[in-house]
């Protein structure tokens, strides 16, 4: 598996893998109310994206290019237990939206990789 990113764990929990959808906007969140998050790995800019409330219990993970795990993102993350990275850097641009990730949230550091 090639390595897309790493950042910082919120919480240890093992690999998760899922379709990457990047959310910029509350829009992209009314999408995915109609059609269901499951199995999606959310991408965000800003730690302090409260517009994913929505849909928080029903993603895979969520990776965020900002912030440290005390971060909005991050406490809401450890309470519904979906795998986060957070201050995500990514050596070569984000993923496509639709193309399969894992995040995976073993160690102090997480990483995002592309399975094979």
């Amino acid at each position: 598996m090639a390595q897309l990113a790493s950042g910082t764990t919120v919480f240890t929990s093992g690999p998760v893998q899922g379709i990457w959808r990047m959310m910029r906007t509350p829009d992209d969140v009314l999408a995915l109310m109609d059609t269901g998050a499951d199995g999606v790995v959310a991408g965000v800019q800003d730690a302090g994206a409260t517009f994913l409330a929505p849909i928080f219990d029903e993603l895979t993970a969520v990776v965020c290019m900002s912030g440290t795990p005390s971060s909005h993102i991050g406490i809401v993350s450890r309470e519904y237990h979906v795998p986060c990275v957070m201050a995500t850097a990514f050596a070569d641009g984000l993923p496509d939206d639709g193309a399969l990730v894992e995040v995976d949230c073993t160690n102090d550091v997480g990483v995002v990789r592309a399975p094979a």
